[in-house]
Order: structure tokens, then sequence, then C-alpha cells
């Protein structure tokens, strides 16, 4: 038996052989059973949060290569042999290979994962395209660093190829700027979300309703009916006002009573506003106060909140207040102020001679 056991294979006693072959398989055991215990885990978690990056690590955890854990259980058990020079540097070699594959598929997955995550299924046809030119962009990046990372240490001298690039790169990006400007205008647009389809937006001095969203420009239709088109790297510099995320409208009405209104009748005012607000549904109080003694009229001011974004309901709320208003100072007799002007004549003394 112990003849048996010093039987050498590549230089390295059968037991030491069996020996390699249990750290590899407790390892790849080990992996496994890991893997599971973090996927059950995790999963647990991210079904009581409401966020999507959670979700997203069981997924890549869940993607992670088998060939990855078994290369890593057989490295582990290989380390156990006396292996020449050569081999070593050609295990490392092939690790580094293997690790590098898995690390790109997990950020591959995760990028892949989080663009499908922001993109809805009413989305633009250019608005998935645009994601999925981010997500090749990303992809592209990503494995062209790992390759160089791997050449390096295969022994290619990648500096002089990285500098002939960068090189290469800067020349690309003087001629086509502008283009590039737009192009990272629209990748902008598409992270942050700023506005959607059909939300109404004001850029500076212009104003209109998204219709879409291209790769070098942005398309609003204006409440008159024409097209508004905006270069994407505009937008990302601009104040944009999106009026679709609104919650409630505020807004402000003034008014003038005559100077003749009595005392008691201007302190009754504001809470006969404020009765009238109240009583229509939609609206919410805020403040009405007699402000200003103006040149013909005695000004009030109110504010009040629309509870609704749409500016049809804004306006059709605003327009019933008004009436409403109107018709309870009529049943007050509160009269509205208008514009007057009183011209006081002095007849001057006869001049004695």
């Amino acid at each position: 038996m112990e003849e048996l056991l010093e039987v050498r294979f590549f230089g390295n006693p059968l037991l030491r052989w069996g020996i390699a072959l249990l750290v590899a398989t407790a390892v790849i055991a080990a992996l496994v059973i890991a893997k599971r215990l973090a996927v059950s885990r995790l999963s647990k978690l991210s079904d009581r949060t409401a966020t999507r990056l959670d979700d997203v690590v069981v997924q890549v955890i869940q993607r992670t290569s088998t060939m990855t854990i078994v290369v890593a259980g057989v490295a582990a058990g290989v380390r156990s042999l006396d292996l020449p020079r050569d081999g070593n540097l050609w295990l490392g070699r092939v690790m580094i290979v293997v690790l590098a594959i898995q690390a790109g598929s997990w950020i591959t997955n995760a990028v892949r994962l989080l663009l499908d995550a922001r993109v809805r299924p009413d989305v633009q046809p250019g608005q998935r395209t645009m994601g999925a030119a981010l997500g090749f962009a990303t992809n592209l990046v990503v494995w062209a660093v790992l390759v160089l990372v791997v050449l390096s240490n295969f022994g290619v001298e990648v500096s002089t190829l990285v500098a002939g690039l960068g090189i290469g790169g800067i020349a690309a990006a003087l001629a086509v700027q502008n283009v590039l400007g737009d192009l990272f205008g629209a990748f902008s647009i598409y992270v942050d979300r700023p506005f959607d389809l059909g939300d109404f937006v004001t850029v500076d001095t212009f104003s209109g309703t998204v219709e879409r969203i291209g790769w070098r420009s942005t398309q609003l239709r204006s409440l008159s009916g024409e097209m508004i088109v905006l270069a994407n790297s505009d937008l990302s510099r601009a104040r944009i006002r999106n009026y679709k995320r609104m919650t409630e409208r505020r807004a402000v009405v003034t008014f003038g009573v005559q100077y003749d209104t009595t005392n008691a009748k201007l302190a009754a005012i504001p809470g006969i506003v404020r009765e009238t607000i109240e009583g229509i549904d939609g609206l919410r109080f805020d403040r009405s106060h007699f402000v200003k003694l103006g040149e013909s009229s005695l000004d009030f001011e109110t504010v009040f909140y629309v509870l609704s974004p749409e500016f049809n309901a804004f306006a059709d709320r605003q327009q019933l207040l008004l009436l409403s208003l109107h018709r309870r100072f009529e049943q007050e007799g509160i009269s509205f102020a208008f514009p007057t002007r009183t011209v006081v004549v002095q007849r001057e003394a006869a001049i004695e001679r």
C-alpha cells in the first residue's frame, strides 16, 4: 500500500494527488453552498425592500458560472502539488482569464438588469434603442479593459497599444465633438429622466409637450402647434421645468372692492373667500388678506391650491371660484371696484379791482 502511495505522477506522489482532489472537492462544495446561501438570504431580504438594486445583486450572484467555481476549486487543489515554475505560471494565467470572464459577466449583467428596470413597456422605441446603445457602450468598455488586463498578464506590451488608441480617440472626438455632445446628452436624459414622453416642459423660453427623444435632439410640440427641436447637448445644460410631475398647482387671485365698502364688510371678506374655496371640491385654501390701498380700490390677495396638476382642471376650478365669489359678493352687497377718478374743481374768489 505504501509503495502504491509513493507512485509519482508528474513529480508528485499519489497521496499528494489524493489530497489535492480532496481540497478541490471541498472548495467547490463550499463555494456552491455559499452561493446558494447568499442567493437564499438576499432573495428574502430583497422581497422586503422596494429598491431594485438588491434584486440585481441576487440575479448577478445566481448567474455566477459553474466553470468559475470548478476552476477555483481545481486551482486550490493544485496549490498543494509541487509544480514546475511554468506550471504555476500557466495556472495563474488560466485563473486570471476565468476571473476576468466572470467579472465581465457580473458587470455586464448588472448593467443590463439596471437598464431593463428603467425602461417601461410603454416607452418610445428610440428610448429602448438608447438603452441598448448605453448597454453596448458599457459592455465594450468593460471587455476592452479586461482584455487589456489579460494581455498584460500574458506578457504582451499594451502601453503602446493604449497610447495609439488614446491618440486616435482624441482625434475622432475632436472631429465629431458636436455629435458626441448630443449623444452624451441623450444618455444623460435617458439615465436621469428629467422628463418622459408626454410631459409638458419649459426649457428656457420654450414650452411644449415632449413628443420624441432621439439620439441628437428632443422634439417638443408647443401649445400653438409648431414643432420645437432642441439639441440634447443644450438640454443637458438647460434649466427644465416639468409641469407633468406637479402634484398640485398654486394659484394667486387678486381683486379690489370699492372704497365706500364699510369696515365690517372688509373684515368679513377673507372669511367669505375661505368659505367659498372650501366649498369647492379639488381646492385647498391657503390664505386671503387685505393687502393694499389702491388708487381706486381696496385690494385683496388670495392664495389657494388646485389639487390636480392638469391645466384644464386648474382653469375650471379657478373659473368656478371667481363665479362663486361674484355671486356671494352680490348677496353680501359688496361691489367690485373699477377704475375711477374724482376731479375736484375749486372756484377761485373774484379779484377785487
